[in-house]
């Protein structure tokens, strides 16, 4: 895991800091809203990460919207051409569609993760 990451009730915060503000920052990811959050210290940007996300959590109730950003189930990949054609002959030679060899890596991927 990251070392600039942050969770709470499901949702992740990736982290930075400006030397120049002498301030730690953050962006709620996986959501459709833009949320930040900041602190002066750890423990200040702890807490407002955890209230930014208690506060998204009450107006998605209220406004009856999704919690979380809607995933399709597509994207696309981009790749060397060479990795490309590994990956096409590879699919192949194990009787399988490329995109059915693309998802079953990605599930044992996440799986050691």
């Amino acid at each position: 895991m990251l070392n600039n990451v942050l969770t709470y009730k499901g949702f992740i915060g990736f982290v930075q800091f400006s030397a120049d503000d002498n301030v730690f920052f953050g962006k709620v990811e996986g959501i459709e809203d833009l949320i930040t959050f900041e602190g002066e210290s750890v423990k200040e940007l702890k807490e407002a990460f955890q209230y930014v996300i208690d506060e998204h959590i009450k107006d998605c109730i209220k406004e009856n919207i999704p919690l979380e950003k809607s995933y399709k189930g597509s994207f696309n990949v981009r790749l060397t051409p060479d990795l490309h054609r590994k990956a096409a002959i590879t699919a192949k030679l194990r009787g399988r569609t490329l995109n059915a060899f693309v998802r079953e890596s990605l599930e044992k991927s996440l799986e050691l993760a």
